[in-house]
């Protein structure tokens, strides 16, 4: 009896800390604006890191440049893509995605999103549902 108790405190407590982890990853429901937007730049960096890795550009306008940051997939994912060998610094790329509700430089390329080298027009990163409208909440 005191080892069905143990496995049964063991599992509970696992969940609860299992739950947490997964709220803290997907806790980010209203914080990009629905509409997509688009932005050119020149690539700065590319961080290959998980759960998602980061395209630092820096976009031109105003007499000022502004570096922006877009989170996408993970790195395994862009790597299988070709990613690497396409996306490198100093080249010219336009981004398609969800901006911050605050306005900041940050955009999500993780859905309804697309990623195209300006000079050539090759999309290089494009998620299944670009060009479609949001879902309902």
């Amino acid at each position: 009896m005191k080892k069905i108790a143990l496995v049964g405190t063991c599992a509970a407590i696992g969940a609860i800390v299992l739950s947490g982890v997964a709220w803290a990853h997907h806790g980010d429901a209203g914080r990009y604006i629905e509409d997509i937007v688009d932005i050119s730049g020149v690539v700065v960096e590319t961080q290959l890191i998980n759960p998602h890795s980061i395209l630092v550009v820096d976009v031109a306008g105003d007499g000022k440049t502004v570096r922006w940051q877009a989170e996408m997939g993970g790195a395994q994912q862009l790597i299988r893509s070709g990613w690497v060998t396409d996306v490198k610094p100093g080249v010219k790329v336009t981004l398609t995605g969800r901006r911050l509700k605050s306005g900041a430089p940050y955009m999500n390329l993780t859905e309804r999103a697309r990623v195209i080298l300006a000079d050539s027009g090759k999309v290089v990163l494009q998620t299944a549902n670009y060009g479609q409208a949001p879902q309902a909440q």
